[in-house]
């Protein structure tokens, strides 16, 4: 059964970077993409990026969020999302999502057809 845990939030200061851990697990040899957003309270979830077991090239769903990273380490099964020059309003859960699929094209799947997520973890930033 395919697993991913979060790990990475807290609470930082505006201007002040965080890197967060998405660790996989269970998976059954096929192609995959690893998606990552963001839901703010009350506001609908959004995409930041996501990247794919088949070619490993990040893809950045929301060019506005040129802040934010995406990195896989393949050995650890661990793909990480660094943010960098937090804002107030990056407050936000932060999930990731995996997706079985045939192609490496992970930016044509929306948050809701992902199949498996992790439990998400809260970046709060302030001041």
């Amino acid at each position: 059964q395919v697993q991913l845990v979060e790990s990475g939030g807290g609470l930082v200061q505006p201007g002040e970077s965080a890197k967060l851990s998405c660790q996989l697990s269970g998976m059954n040899g096929n192609m995959y993409v690893v998606g990552w957003f963001r839901q703010v309270e009350g506001k609908e979830r959004e995409e930041i990026a996501c990247i794919s077991s088949g070619d490993d090239r990040p893809r950045y769903t929301d060019p506005r969020k040129g802040r934010f990273t995406v990195s896989k380490d393949t050995p650890t099964n661990t793909v990480y999302l660094s943010l960098n020059n937090l804002k107030l309003e990056d407050t936000a859960e932060y999930n990731c999502a995996l997706k079985y699929t045939t192609t490496s094209d992970c930016t044509m799947w929306r948050w809701n057809e992902y199949n498996y997520w992790g439990q998400g973890t809260l970046v709060t930033v302030s001041s």
